[in-house]
């Protein structure tokens, strides 16, 4: 097998992707084969993810499903090891797993395994992919490394704090190591999604929906902000990671309000602000 020397952008190229069994994983998954890609879907959710794997091959693609929990940074680093051993090479990493605590009830109803649970998915669960594919990317000579981390990453968001302080960390993380690694031919974007219709932004489905929430009222808050599509989301998304865009937003329209929070960080607050309260009265008449 010869030695690869330079990224594909996508055809014949080799992806890992986390939390791939379902929403903005899945979606990644289907629009990189299709756009010529040989996927590894690694997800808790085995069945699902192997359901997929199948899917994608009998339609041509090259797909492989591999079961992975994002806190054990052994078994990334193997499986991010036993891929490029199969495939010869790993053109991209997408860190996308992720998990959220439902909206609007605010950190009074966390416990502290709340918030130990959010930070070694959303947070640990990204430093162990980087730690088990940025070093072998630096050695190939080349590598791009895709890390999901949310509007909420950007700005304040009301009553999901747990989540904003993981998405903020992993903004932090993507924008340092994206300079250092472009002096070493990896490449680094963080994806900062807007509402995308998923099974996450229900709550409780990858997480613990906390006290005052129900999937319910959050599907409901969550309907008014007009998400798009997951598959949508990602042919935007993967169209910005191939001109190598260091912050992508999707819908564009949100940048509007990570703009406003640069120009006029009070501002933000206090919008941000009115809406927890208006949420905390929903949240209590819903109970």
């Amino acid at each position: 097998m010869s030695t690869p020397s330079a990224i594909r952008i996508y055809r014949d190229a080799t992806a890992v992707i986390t939390g791939a069994a379902s929403g903005i994983g899945r979606a990644l998954a289907e629009e990189l084969v299709a756009r010529g890609c040989e996927v590894v879907l690694a997800d808790l959710q085995i069945d699902q993810a192997e359901e997929l794997a199948a899917t994608l091959r009998g339609a041509g693609g090259k797909a492989t499903a591999v079961r992975l929990d994002v806190t054990d940074h052994a078994t990334f680093e193997q499986l991010v090891k036993d891929t490029v051993a199969r495939t010869g090479r790993l053109d991209y990493l997408f860190n996308n797993a992720g998990i959220s605590h439902g909206m609007g009830a605010g950190a009074r109803h966390y416990r502290i395994e709340d918030w130990r649970r959010m930070i070694d998915v959303n947070l640990v669960g990204v430093v162990n992919g980087v730690q088990s594919a940025y070093n072998l990317m630096i050695d190939q000579g080349f590598g791009h490394i895709v890390n999901t981390a949310s509007l909420a990453g950007l700005v304040p968001s009301a009553g999901t704090t747990s989540y904003v302080t993981t998405k903020h960390a992993v903004v932090g993380l993507s924008h340092n190591l994206r300079i250092e690694g472009a002096q070493l031919g990896v490449r680094v974007s963080v994806l900062c999604p807007g509402v995308i219709r998923t099974p996450l932004i229900e709550g409780g489905v990858y997480g613990r929906s906390v006290e005052g929430v129900t999937s319910e009222m959050a599907r409901e808050m969550w309907e008014e902000q007009k998400p798009i599509s997951a598959e949508e989301f990602a042919k935007k998304s993967l169209d910005a990671v191939a001109r190598n865009k260091g912050i992508i937003v999707v819908p564009a329209f949100w940048k509007l309000f990570w703009w406003l929070f640069r120009l006029s960080p009070s501002l933000s607050l206090k919008i941000a602000t009115k809406k927890f309260r208006d949420l905390g009265g929903r949240v209590t008449a819903g109970n």
